[in-house]
């Protein structure tokens, strides 16, 4: 399972490009983008399944939509392949502003070869993905030769891609066609892992031999059998994502946090960002705590009162539990609603006043089974003798040790 959030951010410029960043539910490794093929969008099957498996892998990943494709704003007929390149740069920003900056880069179709081109500009990013992709983006001129013909006369035309409709200038195709050598993709120096599939009826598997003779080492290159163009299959976008999370590891930097797992009994808090989002550790456990929105986080988990709560009522669901299967006694289920009178955005807001305030959490235990009086005074007495509870009303002492390094 992992969390799709939606947000938004401006290109070089100032139109505002429409993203979804895929994020894992334990410590994030590191970034990555995912350039998403020509006239499709960021949701399209092969983008969507692949980053939602590489963050269940630990990998977070932002796909958008090109400018005037799918929900992000602007002109298609005033977008090139060179746009397309900016339009990474300006994801890779976003995440390098917001986040951390994307260390690997994946593109499918021209989304692949798009990314090979702007990778040269990402000093951070270590590796590179295509897939299906062509090893020159005039490559796509094939599919519609006649119209293309026609702009030798014309300023624009309409042309029909994939079952939708397009406006083409001619300043598109010029763009294209100024970029038809390998000679830049020679100059990538990152890692790149090279997919194709000998089936593919778009793009040629010639195309990807001529990416794999451009490019230096390291290079790999993986044939994806009996896959198509678009991977409908999700056995091949899983294959896919598993693919690349092994392989991208040689190359890639692993964030700190994930070398330093919490020993037994310890809990360990990385940021996940500047904000307020963070990632949780124990030593066989990973999750997430935020702020909500209206406190000024991004809301991707619960925030530190609802774990404080969590904890209280989970304990005493599992001792109620842990006694009732003790004695043998016939309960159903066991429901625990807790709340507590003051937020935390509040208290942090406090901190340095003397607050004399009661704290006060409600516990609200529904127990369904069949018992009688004598078993329900025995529960209540039981509920609150939870360690937890315990631990909340004894005399406690926090001890706090700084490094600054």
């Amino acid at each position: 399972m992992t969390i799709r959030k939606k947000v938004n951010f401006e290109n070089n410029l100032g139109i505002t490009l429409s993203a979804a960043l895929e994020l894992p539910l334990m410590p994030i490794k590191y970034y990555a983008i995912f350039a998403h093929c020509f006239s499709c969008g960021k949701d399209i099957f092969a983008a969507s399944r692949i980053s939602r498996s590489l963050a269940s892998a630990g990998i977070a990943v932002l796909r958008f939509d090109f400018t005037g494709i799918g929900e992000s704003e602007g002109d298609f007929g005033n977008s090139n392949f060179s746009s397309n390149i900016d339009d990474i740069l300006s994801a890779a920003k976003y995440l390098q502003e917001e986040y951390s900056a994307p260390q690997l880069l994946i593109g499918h179709s021209l989304g692949g070869t798009a990314v090979i081109h702007a990778a040269k500009e990402i000093s951070e990013c270590k590796a590179v993905v295509s897939i299906g992709s062509p090893s020159t983006p005039n490559h796509i001129l094939k599919h519609f030769p006649s119209e293309v013909k026609q702009l030798e006369h014309l300023d624009s035309l309409e042309v029909e891609i994939g079952g939708k409709s397009f406006d083409i200038k001619k300043q598109f195709v010029d763009d294209l066609n100024a970029k038809s050598s390998t000679s830049d993709i020679s100059k990538l120096r990152k890692a790149i892992l090279i997919f194709h599939s000998p089936l593919d009826e778009i793009v040629s598997i010639e195309e990807a031999t001529r990416i794999f003779v451009a490019v230096k080492h390291p290079k790999s290159f993986i044939t994806l059998d009996k896959a198509d163009h678009l991977l409908s299959d999700p056995d091949d976008s899983e294959y896919v994502a598993n693919t690349i999370a092994a392989w991208a590891e040689r190359y890639i930097q692993i964030n700190s946090l994930n070398s330093h797992n919490a020993d037994k009994g310890e809990v360990l808090i990385g940021e996940g960002n500047q904000k307020f989002l963070r990632e949780v550790s124990s030593d066989d456990h990973h999750w997430l705590s935020d702020e909500p929105k209206a406190a000024g986080g991004d809301n991707l988990g619960p925030d530190p009162y609802e774990q404080l709560l969590s904890s209280l009522g989970t304990c005493t669901s599992m001792t109620l539990r842990m006694y009732c299967n003790h004695k043998g006694w016939t309960v159903d289920n066991i429901e625990v609603k807790l709340s507590h009178m003051r937020s935390h955005v509040e208290d942090c807001k406090e901190h340095n006043q003397n607050n004399c305030k009661v704290e006060v959490i409600k516990k609200e235990i529904v127990i369904e089974g069949e018992l009688d009086t004598q078993q329900k005074d025995r529960l209540i007495e039981v509920a609150d003798r939870c360690p937890v509870h315990k631990t909340l009303l004894s005399k406690l002492e926090i001890s706090s040790d700084y490094i600054f390094k």
